[in-house]
């Protein structure tokens, strides 16, 4: 294996390879979202029954693909930061203005994406948690780091409390939960289904969007973390000198923790580890903590594989959809709600099944990224977002 030292084209374009990859992971776990009742599950903490392939294809999820990619997308977030912050002072602009025009923008899109479109939407998350960021950028690499770990473990601590709850209230809160759970389903599957959309947008306002917005404060805090761990690796240079090796040293220390969580989720997950009523906190605690030990697995194996030439090709087209991801998350939504609301789909398509659209549809984002960057700098929603950061209209065709 030949490895090659990254200029700084090639750390670009390994960052948008390294998004690309994150952003399939993301399609992957919001697909069952886009055409099934997953949301009430979830809130209501319902059983979905999966068999044959699709209890398979879920046992693959909850371990190698749950809570995995979020943390990678949000890791390059704070990464991207550092890097807008860092161009920005190279040029001499005023970087904190500039990149308060950028969230804001961020966060006005996500909650017209979350409002009319998808209750899934992270763009709104984003921009809370990155306002936040602007207090980190001059830290010193040890302190971010520090926080990054402190909040990581108190969001960890709080999921591991829900085991000290009695049982007998457990069973209590489960079944009044899954009582009222089982009344909305059916509500709830209508309103998908056979709503206007003006109806079905003031219905999801009410129970999906405020829902989620309530949620900010504890979402954001493996997100922030996440945030800190990107900027961390941008002040250390991790994608350009890599000191001491860390890469080399997080993948093998990522590895050697992630088997033994893995093997706990899988039994937990098989129910060969029965906590009975604690069963979903102790999955929920361990998929979590499986989520950012593999995320950081992935990324630093994904650093190391884009060292060598011949992976370095055949990773190459997530380059594209990653160079255009805002465009792309937004159009995976589109398409989505077009396919599962516009052709009567929602409820009716199986996990297995939906995956396998997941793949093709992100093949054909590939396909189109590739050919829509041959003739222009940015995405569609790139240069808007750019064209408002710096309140000037961005050359949009390549010379």
């Amino acid at each position: 294996m030949k490895y090659e030292p990254i200029t700084l084209q090639n750390r670009i374009v390994s960052i948008d390879i390294i998004r690309g990859f994150a952003l399939f992971g993301i399609f992957l776990v919001n697909m069952p979202t886009f055409h099934s009742p997953d949301f009430l599950h979830q809130l209501y903490g319902l059983q979905s029954e999966y068999k044959g392939i699709d209890f398979w294809t879920n046992i693959f999820f909850q371990l190698f693909v749950q809570m995995k990619f979020f943390p990678m997308f949000s890791f390059l977030f704070g990464l991207g930061f550092f890097i807008f912050m860092n161009r920005a002072k190279e040029k001499g602009n005023m970087s904190s203005s500039l990149y308060l025009r950028r969230i804001s923008f961020l966060f006005v899109f996500g909650i017209i994406h979350l409002i009319f479109l998808w209750f899934g939407d992270i763009l709104h998350l984003y921009a809370a948690g990155g306002l936040l960021l602007l207090a980190f950028y001059n830290r010193k690499p040890k302190t971010i780091l520090i926080w990054a770990l402190s909040l990581l473990i108190v969001y960890f601590a709080f999921l591991a409390l829900q085991l000290l709850i009695p049982a007998s209230f457990m069973e209590e809160i489960q079944q009044m939960n899954a009582a009222q759970g089982k009344e909305e389903l059916a509500h709830y599957l209508k309103m998908y289904t056979e709503a206007s959309y003006w109806e079905w947008v003031t219905y999801r306002f009410g129970l999906e969007a405020v829902t989620m917005l309530v949620q900010i404060p504890f979402s954001l805090i493996p997100v922030f973390a996440m945030f800190l761990l990107g900027l961390f690796a941008g002040k250390i240079q991790i994608f350009e000198t890599d000191p001491r090796n860390i890469v080399k040293k997080v993948w093998l220390t990522t590895l050697l923790a992630g088997l033994p969580l893995t093997i706990i989720l899988a039994l937990s997950l098989l129910s060969i580890i029965n906590m009975h009523v604690h069963q979903d906190a102790f999955t929920l605690l361990f998929t979590g903590m499986n989520g950012i030990v593999l995320c950081l697995f992935y990324i630093s194996s994904l650093i190391l594989l884009l060292k060598i030439d011949r992976w370095r090709k055949f990773l190459y087209g997530f380059r594209y959809s990653g160079q255009m991801a805002f465009t792309n998350y937004i159009m995976q939504t589109v398409i989505c709600q077009i396919i599962f609301l516009g052709f009567n789909l929602y409820g009716k398509v199986s996990l297995f099944s939906g995956t396998i659209l997941c793949i093709i549809i992100y093949i054909f984002q590939i396909i189109i990224s590739y050919f829509w960057l041959k003739k222009f700098r940015f995405g569609p929603l790139e240069w808007l977002w750019r064209s408002f950061t710096y309140l000037q209209i961005q050359r949009l065709k390549i010379k």
